[in-house]
């Protein structure tokens, strides 16, 4: 049976959704309990959240050529029997080398469930209703980042981490089966011929895909990166475990994992209204800044917070901010990529916001080690503003040609 445009993209997305829940879990549980699993110093914690990212570095282009000649079918079986491999090994091993090798596998596995997903939209969408998929699909991957944030954030405080690691990894191994069903057959060069006829006599990588390509940079830096791995860290500095519910008392790891998932609960709603506004848009620069100028304030007010209420309230506004900016910044790929290679610009994109999640949890713990996470706030806020400034110049300045003018 032939799976509807809307179809294809939930499919991938729920796939990708049951994948990415041991990773998701790590990013809470990691930060808090690094000695139970056998780490011995605390840049070991920033190497292991970033060692994935940093290994599909290389991996992105061969992937991406891996699709233009084989099934999306097959790259969604490697990724999820990897995923099963990696998220039951976090239990299992206790010392860093084997976790470093088995995070590196992980960043294996998300190089094929990513790049397949954002390929997926591409094909079944059009200018006029991209944004609202790219949308779905980020919302809807985003209930494994729930799940493995608050369940998983929750369970090992109340149980440990080998129930929790077999847990995700059972379901994942229960969803390979599916993929036969659900997930079409096709490459993803589908297009691609009309596409380089078009623009085989123009330059792909314009000034306007450069500022594209450097907004995913610090997109995945901030938000996939820093802000991800150091909520923990955050809240510890703030929060004294006087909260409990009956004679379960909440740690900070269930705390961190709620916050988190609260933005992933609302991301299959949020996202692709925030998508939908985008195709209605004329203009993607009004709605950009917003994100961009209101998550810098909002950095240097956690910077600073020093209660644990008010706290949560500000990391709240800016997961609703950071949904925002990651629909958006994956909007304006997706617009950039079906008017060039398509394969070469969404490796480019999701290669550039690997180098920026991989840096963010990397550079946070080696400045944990010498400065207050407050210091880091400041550092982001700083850079969310610069950025926010180029592209007010750029829309200003540097825009030559018309179609340019239209995307942003």
């Amino acid at each position: 049976m032939e799976l509807t445009a809307k179809s294809r993209v939930i499919a991938i997305a729920l796939v990708t959704a049951v994948a990415v829940m041991g990773d998701a879990m790590l990013f809470i549980v990691l930060p808090l309990y690094w000695q139970d699993f056998g780490l011995t110093a605390i840049w070991q914690i920033g190497l292991l959240l970033s060692i994935n990212r940093f290994i599909r570095l290389p991996l992105n282009p061969l992937v991406g050529y891996f699709y233009k000649h084989f099934q999306l079918r097959t790259g969604v079986f490697i990724a999820l029997i990897l995923a099963v491999i990696t998220t039951f090994s976090y239990g299992v091993f206790q010392d860093f080398w084997s976790l470093l090798m088995m995070r590196a596998l992980w960043g294996v596995a998300w190089s094929f469930v990513r790049l397949g997903g954002f390929l997926t939209v591409i094909d079944v969408t059009t200018d006029q209703n991209r944004g609202w998929h790219v949308g779905l699909y980020n919302g809807l991957w985003g209930l494994g980042g729930l799940v493995g944030m608050l369940a998983g954030g929750f369970l090992v405080d109340q149980t440990s981490i080998f129930f929790v690691t077999t847990s995700f990894a059972v379901i994942a191994a229960l969803t390979i089966p599916v993929v036969w069903f659900v997930v079409p057959k096709g490459k993803g060069e589908a297009k691609d011929k009309r596409v380089v006829a078009k623009t085989m006599k123009k330059k792909w990588v314009t000034p306007f895909v450069v500022l594209v390509l450097c907004t995913g940079l610090i997109q995945g830096f901030i938000v996939m990166g820093l802000f991800a791995s150091t909520i923990s860290p955050l809240i510890e500095t703030v929060y004294r475990g006087e909260w409990q519910m009956g004679t379960v008392v909440i740690g900070v790891a269930t705390l961190a994992g709620i916050m988190q998932a609260l933005r992933w609960s609302w991301e299959p709603f949020v996202a692709p209204l925030i998508g939908r506004k985008l195709d209605e848009m004329k203009s993607v620069l009004p709605i950009l800044l917003f994100p961009l100028l209101g998550g810098s304030l909002l950095f240097f007010i956690l910077a600073f917070t020093d209660r644990i209420v008010s706290l949560l309230l500000f990391i709240l506004l800016f997961q609703l901010l950071s949904t925002m900016f990651t629909t958006i910044t994956d909007t304006l790929a997706t617009r950039a990529a079906v008017r060039t290679e398509r394969v070469k610009m969404m490796t480019a994109h999701t290669v550039v916001v690997d180098v920026g999640s991989a840096l963010g949890p990397l550079v946070s713990f080696l400045l944990l080690m010498y400065y207050p996470v407050s210091f880091i706030y400041i550092i982001a806020a700083v850079i969310l503003l610069l950025l926010a400034v180029i592209w007010v110049r750029f829309r200003k300045f540097e825009i030559h040609e018309e179609e340019e003018k239209n995307y942003i």
